[in-house]
């Protein structure tokens, strides 16, 4: 991939980069939508990547290409405040937004994205580019930031250009990546930490070929969280966030709570739970039970959170049912996307196959189903 992005600049402008940058998707292994609640998330940035070759311009005009989209946009340095919606320069227009607001200027630039995280199928295509994006940047403008603020600048970019509410986990997993390791975000303290993920397992993972559009029902979940947060407050002293809270807290409410916040706060609340369970299950090498708590996990998603559908549910359901399985559920924002399975590595390869023909005798869809390791995080490769 650093030999084709290179080539493909050199194509697209008749020059070399002077720097070219990489940052990996992510998988969410279990923790489904805490970040932004203050919780905690088992990850793990996954062997896709988004690919950034760049180098500065003289004038004031920006000049990007994605050979995904093979499409090219040019805009000023002072990038438009009102984006067009839907546009993937989006991403990378909310980044320099982002810089600005810190007091750094960039260059203008020309640059070439090349990605293999597929897109909208919820591994995180979004901030593997506005972090691969933003490092780029940084190196051409001398920007030396901790890497948490890097995060904060692709966060924002979400939150404040593009418009979607998202938390940090994508960013922090892109960034934190460790190879053979989970990453563990608590996104109260920000502290990272790696966990080892057993040698005698194997990542698969499977885009049910669904498409999201996460903006308007991620927007709809968080409210209904800090709906559940205000009146938890009236009730217990110190909450300032679902993480402040019991199950058992939280049970005793349902009576007087709007039934829809309660539901996505236990969601929450059980999540917190399942991803400290997980990392005590991993430690003791019990594979079986971090299984569980991964179908545990879709049940609350299924039930409680509702952000699963009918084609990630016959994923789960059909991993369920096949040798070598662990565990298995939906990965990312949801309605739609992607399925992680936690599998036997002697068993990865048929797993694959039969999952795949499985789902496409049920559904009619032909998925893309991937084999994944955990690989190590963003990073500048040259420049």
């Amino acid at each position: 991939m650093l030999t084709s992005i290179k080539n493909a600049f050199f194509e697209t402008f008749g020059r070399a980069p002077e720097v070219v940058t990489r940052a990996p998707g992510r998988i969410e292994f279990l923790g489904n939508h805490t970040d932004y609640n203050e919780g905690v998330v088992l990850s793990l940035a996954v062997d896709r990547a988004t690919w950034v070759a760049a180098a500065a311009r003289e004038d004031t005009q920006c000049r990007v290409h994605s050979l995904e989209q093979d499409s090219t946009r040019e805009f000023p340095l002072d990038v438009p405040a009102d984006p067009v919606p839907g546009d993937w320069v989006n991403y990378v227009k909310g980044v320099l937004v982002e810089l600005r607001k810190r007091g750094y200027r960039p260059p203008a630039f020309d640059a070439v994205i090349g990605s293999t995280v597929p897109m909208s199928a919820g591994m995180s295509s979004s901030a593997a580019l506005e972090m691969s994006f933003a490092l780029a940047m940084g190196r051409m403008a001398g920007i030396d930031l901790p890497w948490t603020e890097w995060a904060r600048i692709g966060q924002g970019a979400e939150n404040n250009y593009v418009g979607a509410r998202t938390g940090l986990l994508d960013q922090f997993s892109s960034l934190r990546g460790r190879k053979g390791h989970l990453v563990f975000s608590d996104f109260r303290t920000l502290e990272v930490d790696n966990v080892p993920l057993p040698d005698e397992t194997a990542v698969v993972v499977a885009d049910s070929m669904v498409k999201h559009q996460l903006t308007n029902e991620y927007n709809e979940r968080r409210s209904r969280c800090e709906e559940a947060v205000a009146f938890l407050k009236t009730r217990y002293d110190g909450v300032t966030a679902l993480r402040d809270v019991t199950r058992a807290e939280l049970e005793a409410c349902k009576p007087d709570m709007d039934i829809m916040a309660w539901r996505r706060a236990m969601h929450v609340v059980g999540e917190n739970e399942r991803v400290f369970a997980g990392v005590e299950a991993l430690a003791k090498n019990d594979l079986v039970g971090f299984g569980r708590l991964m179908f545990e996990s879709h049940e609350s998603a299924r039930t409680l959170f509702e952000n699963s559908c009918v084609e990630l549910d016959i994923l789960v359901e059909i991993g369920r049912s096949l040798p070598g399985c662990f565990g298995a559920r939906l990965s990312g924002g949801g309605f739609g996307g992607i399925s992680v399975h936690l599998v036997q590595a002697t068993e990865a390869e048929n797993y694959a196959r039969r999952l795949g023909t499985a789902y496409q005798t049920r559904t009619d869809i032909a998925p893309d189903i991937m084999l994944c390791q955990p690989d190590d995080g963003a990073a500048v490769v040259e420049g």
